[in-house]
């Protein structure tokens, strides 16, 4: 008898390993705190093991995956996954999100990436929209660093888990194209 699931490869299954990301640059503040959360940690296993007669151990595991998504959580630019996209720290449902746009200033040492938003989508709470630039047409975008940016790996991660609606389009001085 087969074990199938019927579920597996569609977007909703996917793990969190399965998305398309770009981050920022590691800032020493962001550093110094990640540095900081092990030491405190790693205390926080000496003092429980020593007073409660408690493996170490056990908080040091525990506390690992926290504090790596944590740490990924504030350098994370842009991300879409199964859940949806996120540009900056606004997290989007695929429902409200129609395209990604990209675009590469020629005298900029960043690459914008936007999302356009189905006309009745409205953006979360608290949540605010970066001053208009130039060379982006959508709304809501971030600036990331050129050397972290792939546009083939982007739209070859979109097709394979962004719904099918979708589309990547390249801003250019010229006029807009559908990216491939």
């Amino acid at each position: 008898m087969s074990h199938q699931n019927p579920g597996a490869g569609t977007p909703a299954r996917r793990g969190r390993w399965e998305r398309y990301k770009v981050t920022g640059p590691f800032s020493p503040q962001d550093l110094a705190a990640l540095w900081g959360a092990i030491v405190g940690i790693v205390l926080l296993a000496v003092l429980l093991g020593w007073a409660l007669d408690m493996k170490g151990g056990v908080v040091i595991v525990a506390a690992i995956p926290f504090i790596s998504s944590w740490f990924d959580a504030k350098r994370i630019l842009f991300q879409f996954d199964a859940a949806g996209a996120r540009v900056g720290t606004v997290l989007l449902p695929w429902s409200d999100v129609t395209e990604f746009v990209v675009a590469t200033p020629p005298n900029g040492a960043d690459v914008l990436i936007g999302v356009r938003l189905r006309q009745s989508a409205t953006l979360p709470a608290g949540a605010q929209l970066p001053p208009a630039h130039p060379d982006m047409p959508a709304p809501l975008h971030v600036a990331v660093q050129r050397q972290k940016f792939d546009l083939a790996k982007m739209v070859t991660k979109a097709r394979k888990y962004a719904p099918a609606h979708i589309r990547v389009i390249v801003a250019e001085p010229s006029g807009e194209r559908v990216a491939s």
